[in-house]
């Protein structure tokens, strides 16, 4: 039988072999796990669906289209005996041998690129396997050496040693995943008008509720209250206020979307995926803390579904976790919006005639102004602001 690509979704036409668990000419069993896929989106596992030997035609790291084959396996090849011992025989426990760490084939010849012993490597694929992107950067790799003080050279003075020209690089081909981002990206500033406004937030009232609130929420629901969830009922209650900021431009018409399903963006070892929050506005906090916990833990490992990727509203980002002040988030077409959340900061502002110290949060909304007039993103983005600042008003939807 032929082990073919599956259609993954509609918008996919290809992917990428990222590994395979079984080697060629190997006997495999019906339901073994064969190999995984990498997609723009997501990985797949496809599982054997018959039992006999093996044999891979695409290796690790091949593009191939949706529908190719990729491997057959032989039905008619039984599975090989296993060795029996005469009762006659006293037979002696085989030594206990130590397994070699299992890894991509990459990793061997990148690794000894940046000087890094590959046998030391933590895996974090399946079964410890080593991957990749558990190689650290060379830089980080490399002990530095003492070196002895020579005299300044004169000026003008040629470098006596040069450094090897595969050292000062390392190049690897792009993930199917980091394609897309990079072709979605691009089209997203080349397609759409877009344009960003900008707006602060004292999280004084949140982070006081926040404080009060925070043990039994945990005790209650099983899950720490975090800001997200705040923010993410904001959006979903601003959105109802201003349709435009939750439509999208299909062709000549402007869709308006009468749900709120809003993406969270997560980084993961892959890149940036954008799982959706589902009815965000019907949720309870703890329903959108768990959800987003949820993704985070299994975007990590490549879990995420097509679906829990797809067909989102409106989008939150959230850079204030890496430490970002400031930023334009970029469109998620064919979304017409997206929020930017940053880090908090102790600031002086102006209350009441006096000057004081509050913890501040830059906010952007960047948007497509084909769709949104500058005066809906500016009140929408005051809408959120004013759920934030005030979030009495947020719980009783006033």
């Amino acid at each position: 039988m032929d082990i073919i690509v599956p259609q993954v979704g509609e918008s996919i036409v290809e992917a990428e072999i990222g590994e395979w668990f079984k080697k060629d000419g190997e006997y495999v069993a019906k339901d073994d796990l064969l190999m995984e896929l990498e997609t723009e989106k997501v990985n797949v596992e496809l599982n054997a669906e018959a039992s006999g030997k093996l044999t891979i035609l695409a290796e690790q790291g091949e593009t191939v289209k949706i529908g190719a084959v990729i491997g057959k396996i032989d039905e008619a090849v039984t599975a090989p005996p296993s060795v029996a011992v005469s009762d006659s025989v006293e037979s002696t426990p085989d030594p206990v041998v130590t397994e070699p760490a299992v890894m991509n084939p990459a990793v061997p010849k990148l690794a000894a690129e940046r000087g890094i012993d590959p046998s030391a490597l933590k895996g974090s694929g399946r079964d410890g396997r080593v991957l990749v992107d558990d190689i650290p950067p060379a830089k980080a790799a490399v002990e530095p050496t003492p070196v002895e003080s020579t005299p300044t050279p004169a000026a003008g003075a040629q470098p006596i040693a040069q450094v090897e020209a595969a050292e000062r690089n390392t190049r690897v081909p792009m993930s199917q995943l980091r394609k897309k981002i990079a072709e979605h990206l691009l089209r997203a500033k080349q397609d759409t008008a877009m344009l960003t406004t900008f707006n602060e937030i004292d999280m004084s009232r949140v982070m006081a509720v926040r404080k009060t609130y925070k043990e039994s929420f945990q005790e209650k629901y099983g899950v720490p209250l975090g800001f997200m969830s705040f923010f993410v009922k904001a959006c979903a209650e601003a959105l109802k206020s201003y349709p435009e900021v939750n439509g999208s431009i299909d062709g000549n018409d402007i869709v308006y979307h009468n749900y709120y399903d809003i993406g969270v963006a997560v980084g993961s070892k892959r890149g940036l995926v954008v799982p959706v929050i589902r009815n965000a506005d019907i949720l309870h906090f703890d329903a959108v803390e768990k959800t987003i916990r949820d993704f985070a833990e299994r975007a990590g490992s490549g879990k995420l579904t097509l679906d829990e990727l797809q067909n989102g509203t409106f989008t939150i980002s959230n850079g204030g976790i890496y430490g970002s002040v400031l930023s334009t988030p970029i469109l998620n077409p064919p979304q017409s919006a997206i929020l930017g959340m940053h880090a908090i900061q102790d600031r002086a502002v102006v209350v009441a005639g006096e000057i004081v110290i509050r913890p501040m949060m830059n906010i952007a909304l960047s948007y497509d102004h084909r769709i949104i007039d500058g005066q809906q993103a500016v009140s929408f983005l005051k809408q959120v602001k004013s759920y934030i600042d005030n979030p009495e008003t947020l719980l009783l939807k006033v």
